[in-house]
Order: structure tokens, then sequence, then C-alpha cells
């Protein structure tokens, strides 16, 4: 009435660490692919020109419209 030992299924192993390998790979891309873009965002990031820099200063001068000048 002893029933036999059950056996461990190796393709389920296996199925697991194929899966964790996949998700560490995606979550590597992923790392990396924010990390340059940050990088990339820094090493472009440009100053006002004065041209808009002008503009702005403009249109804060100027009164809304409706106002006694």
């Amino acid at each position: 009435m002893n029933k036999p030992p059950h056996k461990k299924n190796p393709t389920f192993g296996i199925a697991v660490f194929i899966v964790v390998a996949v998700l560490l790979v995606i979550a590597t891309l992923f790392y990396n692919a924010i990390t340059e873009k940050r990088d990339f965002d820094n090493q472009n990031a440009t100053a006002p020109s004065i041209s808009s820099t002008a503009a702005a200063a403009a249109t804060v001068a100027r009164p809304a419209s409706g106002q006694a000048q």
C-alpha cells in the first residue's frame, strides 16, 4: 500500500530558469535604455537662446489687453 516516491519533473525547473533569464534580459534592456536616454538628454541640453529670452521678456513687459496703460 506504500506509494512509490514522487519523481521531480526536471522540465519545470528548466522552464522556471528560462523565464527568469528572459525577465532579467528584458529588465537589463530597459535599464540601459533609461540610463542612455538620461545621458543623451544631459549632453544635449541647450541653454535658452537670446531671442527666446527676449521674447519672454517682451511678453512680460506688455500689459494684458483691456488694462489701462
